[in-house]
């Protein structure tokens, strides 16, 4: 009785201070229910079990009140303390951009992240509206702020929102600065502590997203054909008119919208999970491909710094192609064009990424660098000219925008499929050259979504304490646990397999409560004749991989 007790007093000091009318009435009637009613008891001490922790992904989390949810006070306790370590840097007085997506409350967090850095002696300037993550990430550098906020859970579930951080290089936040944040967060007392201004911010101009579109010309080679017709979804999210207006910019013809995703809606309702690679996402994009008849489909997640693509592959049909897939396009693309000689020569993946990058960029030249996963990694290699992960992330301009940028990655592969569709060649037919050239390298995920996190770490522990000697029949031959870091590698939770002909990384989710298995094998190849067998032993290899190590790990 002692503990209910505690936990009811816990939600009703955090109810005095919540400045949430709508967070304020559901959490009062949990309150009041409480007692004698063990559900409601066991909902309230997850919300009150600990803290929402700020890491490198910033903050995400389900709705909701109580420390363990998103919500304002949490966002404020969250601005707070990025306020805290900017002026701790010298940095008093600097301006600091916040964008936010459509999803529920996240213009609320924005305007009180404005709010709090105004009342911290810092300026602030919000996004005319909600806008794709990546005119956040450009706008930083543009402006030159020196931090920026983005409000957005990306393709996280309806109920989900979330708070990206970068600094004033364009690029998310990096250990040691989420350490940092998160101990001035902590040091957050009474919101009534932290000053919140009603007024004295900027609301930035729409001219701000023209300087993003204008930017956008840099992708593109001039002169370059423009005639790929596309059928585009934005998938509930915020991509829609910055999409539109690029694709206009370009000169390419205006794309078929799948008219059911194509507003922003944060319930998301034709959609399990508003993720391009989900199963069933991309259902409506299909059924209006096949009445369309386009070049290509193109997915936005909700904001828009993802970018999925699909083709026809005859009579109505269309396959996915792969983030790896896409991601080799684009580099042999770029290669194709040509990389100016004096100017950025490096491509750069994460070491989930197909190992396909490596060998485009050691033929062409170029330098190759590996990453731990996520582009807040990826942005900070030096002499970056295109970097990619296989979650749909592409970083086309650095220049730019040093993140992922499902906007510009659109209008690069777009171009691809114009320069082809002159040739009377598609990506399909482009990808069966880079597979002749450099082996098939083919890729696949086991991923195990979970309710109970702790399944995650007795997976790896498993793993750990009992390493596979062999998968899919091929001798493991090197085991590395990433927890201890490698030569070229800080420390991080992932295991990495090195196979005779195949590679398997697993690592729990930084985002989303996940177990993530990353497979790949690599099939030589002969000639475009052998490409059919090479396909069907690539594809038995995978199977097998994905059985052997869902056994080893006991998932």
């Amino acid at each position: 009785m002692q503990d209910h007790a505690e936990l009811i007093a816990r939600a009703k000091a955090w109810l005095a201070e919540d400045p949430d009318p709508e967070t304020r009435e559901d959490l009062a009637k949990l309150v009041d229910a409480a007692p004698g009613t063990p559900a409601v008891l066991d909902d309230l001490a997850a919300r009150f079990a600990g803290t929402l922790q700020f890491g490198t992904a910033g903050l995400r989390g389900e709705l909701g009140a109580g420390p363990m949810r998103m919500n304002r006070s949490v966002v404020i306790r969250a601005a707070a303390g990025l306020a805290a370590y900017l002026k701790a840097k010298g940095q008093a007085g600097g301006l600091v951009v916040v964008g936010y997506d459509a999803r529920y409350k996240s213009a609320d967090f924005a305007r009180d992240t404005a709010a709090v850095m105004t009342g911290a002696g810092l300026r602030a300037a919000v996004l005319p509206r909600p806008l794709p993550t990546p005119v956040l990430a450009f706008a930083i550098r543009h402006l030159g702020a020196v931090a920026g906020v983005e409000v957005t859970a990306s393709h996280n579930p309806p109920r989900d929102n979330g708070y990206k951080v970068y600094l004033g290089d364009g690029s998310q936040i990096v250990p040691p600065a989420d350490a940092e944040i998160a101990a001035e967060i902590a040091a957050v007392r009474a919101l009534d502590d932290v000053p919140r201004p009603e007024t004295g911010w900027e609301t930035l101009g729409e001219d701000v997203l023209e300087a993003y579109l204008a930017r956008t010309d840099a992708v593109l080679a001039p002169g370059s054909p423009r005639g790929a017709r596309t059928v585009y979804t934005a998938m509930h999210g915020v991509g829609k008119e910055t999409l539109l207006a690029a694709f206009a910019r370009a000169g390419f013809p205006e794309p078929v919208l799948v008219a059911e995703q194509a507003e922003p809606d944060p319930d998301f309702p034709t959609v399990a999970f508003p993720n391009p690679e989900e199963p069933g996402a991309m259902d409506l994009a299909f059924a209006t491909a096949r009445a369309a008849r386009p070049d290509l489909v193109i997915a936005n997640d909700p904001d828009a710094d993802r970018c999925a693509v699909a083709v026809p592959v005859g009579d109505g049909a269309l396959r996915m192609l792969r983030g790896d897939e896409v991601g080799a396009l684009l580099a042999a693309h770029l290669v194709r064009r040509g990389v100016a000689p004096d100017g950025p020569r490096t491509f750069a993946e994460s070491i989930v990424s197909s190992s396909l990058l490596g060998r485009i960029a050691e033929k062409a030249g170029l330098g190759y660098e590996e990453t731990l996963t996520g582009f807040k990694w990826i942005a900070r290699v030096d002499g970056l000219r295109y970097g990619y992960e296989e979650a749909l992330g592409y970083c086309v301009d650095p220049d730019g925008v040093r993140d992922k940028d499902g906007i510009t990655a659109a209008l690069l592969i777009s171009e691809l499929a114009s320069e082809l569709k002159e040739e009377g060649r598609t990506l399909l037919d482009l990808l069966d050259d880079l597979a002749v050239e450099h082996g098939l390298h083919a890729t696949d995920q086991l991923s195990v979504r979970v309710r109970d996190l702790s399944l995650i770490a007795a997976a790896m522990r498993r793993l750990r304490e009992r390493q596979p000697e062999r998968l899919a029949g091929l001798a493991v031959t090197a085991a590395e646990d990433l927890a201890e870091g490698t030569a070229t590698l800080p420390p991080t939770d992932g295991l990495r397999y090195t196979l005779d002909g195949a590679r398997v990384i697993v690592r729990p989710s930084g985002t989303e409560p996940k177990l993530k298995c990353y497979l790949e094998v690599v099939v030589p190849v002969a000639g475009h004749a052998e490409l059919p067998r090479a396909r069907e032993k690539a594809t038995e290899l995978l199977t097998a991989l994905k059985r052997d190590l869902a056994e080893a790990a006991g998932i």
